[in-house]
């Protein structure tokens, strides 16, 4: 049965207005972005198909549009309508952030991170450059892939610290395994990013490790 055939009660938009998104199942959810199904599937099931597929809602919105095309029903504007989700919800969170001081608000800060970079199936290492108020001047994806020094180049660091007029930065990057206890590699490039970014005085401010549940901050253990 088409979603049209449905009872009204039961279809997700109705449901949406007259109840909230709250009420809504990650699918129905996933069904109004979609917005049709596809021959002989609703689009509660197209959606419901995805998120079987890909082991969740995380892993859905996170997955490579590329992927995403080689399933059946998605096109190009599914595929983008699913990305958009994703960068809202990261622009929402960053939004408190913008202006204000982020040692001021350190829980923020960390909440941003961690939502961002949590569901990551690869390493991704970022900066965050400041400026004298610490005020957030840009954030920056630097660098995939294992954190050591092969991957992490200071040089490339400090070429965007200069070029963004940065008077701090704070590092960044997850664990894809979900746990956040740093390595010695970890440790090891803050380090080198510190002596590097010092030559040009601008101060290394935090290295926050991201897993699934905790984002480890260095400047607190004292290993910066």
């Amino acid at each position: 049965m088409v979603l049209s055939q449905w009872p009204a009660s039961e279809r997700p938009r109705e449901r949406f207005m007259a109840e909230g998104a709250h009420k809504l199942s990650d699918a129905e959810l996933i069904a109004l972005v979609l917005h049709t199904g596809v021959r002989g599937r609703s689009t509660v099931d197209l959606a419901r198909s995805l998120l079987t597929e890909y082991g969740g809602l995380a892993n859905l919105l996170c997955a490579d549009s590329k992927r995403l095309l080689s399933a059946p029903g998605i096109g190009e504007a599914k595929a983008a309508r699913l990305g958009v989700i994703l960068e809202l919800s990261h622009r929402h969170l960053a939004e408190p952030l913008a202006g204000r001081n982020v040692l001021e608000n350190s829980t923020a800060t960390r909440n941003y991170f961690r939502a961002r970079f949590r569901d990551c199936s690869r390493e991704v290492f970022s900066c965050l450059f400041l400026n004298n108020q610490h005020h957030i001047v840009k954030l920056e994806e630097m660098f995939t892939g294992t954190i050591d020094a092969a991957a992490v180049y200071p040089r490339e660091v400090v070429k965007r610290a200069l070029y963004h007029n940065a008077a701090a930065v704070i590092l960044a990057h997850n664990h894809p395994s979900g746990v956040a206890e740093p390595s010695q590699a970890d440790v090891a490039i803050t380090r080198r990013l510190k002596e590097a970014l010092g030559t040009i005085d601008v101060r290394v401010l935090d290295h926050l490790i991201i897993g699934h549940s905790q984002v480890v901050s260095l400047a607190e253990r004292g290993q910066i």
